[in-house]
């Protein structure tokens, strides 16, 4: 009885053993996937060609003349047939200058766009009397360009970009015109041997917050080269402009301290024309008076005495010297 048990046991052992094997190595049928449909691919817009970035500019194109009867007339300027000597390139906005013929006496560039003045354009104009390049873009000029025009007599340079006073200015130069640049310092000797000159127009002396001192004497400075206002100034404390042609004292801020006029051409001196403050103004408060503390006067055509007005503006007057 108990070996038929153990048998019946065994056989069912060997039953289970072998359906647990089956069920291990029993390869599972691959699982169907459900077939995609491809989207067709749809062709990208072509993106345009940019073209090259050009330079950033905020100067409009240059404006051509007429035809001229002048075969050297350069394009960009106008030659008129009644006056054969100038070559009007005025408010042309040009960015160079042209080539200028030899027949030219006056050159007209104002008004421009152009940023610096070479010599290649005056190789043939060595006859040249007057040039004109305010209001233009100018920050250098070759200092060759006045070994070409040797006789230049007027040199308008106003409204640029100028640092400081061009060398090699020619000595026969009667007016320079350079205000309203950006000039901080002057070369030393840039007005030598300019004895023809009766006008200069720095305009100078603006933004210069700690100016002092201005000396100017042994020159040939005139009332009508000197503007109204170029000396009020109220940090400058000492003025000379001792051996000039000057006929008039020109205007002065109160803070000046030390005037030197003489040797010059001054026949008479008004205090209330000079007075920096109406004399019927409240002075009581002596440090609203002007502070002039010396003047000098000698080698004028003055005689003594010194106008009452005089010495009732400038209150502080040590010393006079007539």
């Amino acid at each position: 009885m108990k070996a038929g048990v153990g048998l019946f046991s065994a056989l069912a052992l060997f039953l289970l053993m072998g359906a647990v094997f089956t069920q291990r190595t029993r390869q599972k049928k691959p699982t169907k996937r459900p077939a995609t449909t491809r989207k067709p691919s749809v062709p990208k817009p072509a993106v345009p060609v940019q073209p090259e970035p050009q330079e950033p500019t905020d100067f409009p194109p240059p404006i051509l003349g007429p035809p001229s009867i002048f075969p050297d007339c350069p394009r960009e300027c106008l030659c008129s047939p009644s006056h054969p000597n100038a070559l009007n390139c005025e408010n042309r906005n040009i960015r160079a200058i042209p080539v200028i013929p030899s027949r030219t006496h006056y050159v007209y560039l104002q008004n421009n766009y152009i940023s610096e003045v070479t010599a290649e354009s005056f190789v043939n104009a060595t006859e040249i009397r007057w040039v004109n390049l305010a209001n233009n873009r100018i920050h250098r000029i070759d200092k060759k360009v006045f070994e070409k025009i040797p006789s230049l007599l007027y040199l308008y340079v106003q409204h640029n970009h100028l640092k400081e006073v061009p060398s090699g200015l020619p000595a026969s130069l009667e007016q320079l015109r350079l205000s309203r640049n950006r000039i901080s310092k002057i070369p030393a000797g840039a007005f030598n041997k300019m004895g023809n000159l009766t006008l200069l127009d720095l305009d100078y002396f603006k933004g210069l917050k700690h100016l002092a001192f201005v000396r100017l004497n042994y020159n040939q400075l005139s009332n009508k080269g000197l503007p109204e206002y170029v000396f009020n100034v109220t940090t400058l404390l000492d003025l000379q402009l001792s051996h000039n042609q000057i006929v008039s004292v020109p205007f002065f801020n109160g803070h000046l301290e030390h005037l030197h006029l003489n040797h010059n051409s001054i026949e008479s001196i008004n205090g209330t024309q000079i007075c920096p403050y109406s004399l019927q103004a409240d002075l009581s408060d002596l440090s609203l008076m002007p502070r002039l503390r010396y003047l000098r006067l000698d080698g004028n055509h003055l005689s003594p005495p010194i106008p009452l007005d005089v010495i009732m503006c400038f209150r502080h007057l040590h010393s006079i010297v007539i």
